[in-house]
């Protein structure tokens, strides 16, 4: 009898620890990874992010606080690959992969581009290592803005407006493209 329970327990234990595993390996992130790209004048523009929602939360200004080196998504640092040259609000980006940063704040963020692509967060970010800044025009939103969005739109052949929208900020920069 206590043989058939030490088996029974095992069984059971050894069911609960592979249910267990399965759940975790199923659970959706918390921060969902995105990339989303833009073709302009036959180049390609790919932005790679990870995707923070505000689950009730103040972010901008509270928890990713104003004048801060902020990773502009969750996990690794956002990264911007392009295949030619971009003048971004007149900050010039040979073709390449960087780190995408920003610092916010309530009248106008900074967009920093970063020539370290692979690193985790803005922990170990290093203002040495920044190919250059710009200014981003800020506009509050009407209504919030759920889950933190990057989008690329066309503007005309040869330029895009990079948009960054989360809570009720929606901040923005021109770039042209081959330039």
């Amino acid at each position: 009898m206590y043989t058939m329970l030490k088996n029974l327990f095992s069984v059971a234990t050894a069911s609960a620890l592979i249910l267990g595993l399965a759940n975790v390996a199923s659970a959706q992130p918390k921060s969902p990874h995105e990339s989303t790209s833009v073709e302009v004048g036959g180049h390609k523009v790919t932005i790679t992010y990870g995707r923070p929602s505000l689950r009730g939360r103040k972010m901008i200004g509270d928890h990713e606080p104003y004048g801060k080196v902020w990773r502009t998504g969750a996990d690794e640092a956002t990264t911007i690959a392009t295949d030619t040259a971009l003048d971004i609000n007149g900050l010039k980006v040979p073709a390449g992969t960087y780190a995408l940063f920003t610092i916010p704040d309530p009248q106008s963020w900074t967009l920093i581009i970063n020539k370290t692509a692979k690193q985790w967060g803005a922990f170990n970010y290093q203002e040495a290592d920044d190919l250059g800044r710009t200014k981003m025009k800020v506009t509050k939103l009407s209504a919030p803005v759920e889950e933190f969005t990057i989008t690329m739109t066309p503007n005309g052949a040869s330029a895009f407006t990079l948009k960054l929208s989360w809570q009720d900020v929606e901040v923005t920069v021109p770039v042209k493209v081959g330039s």
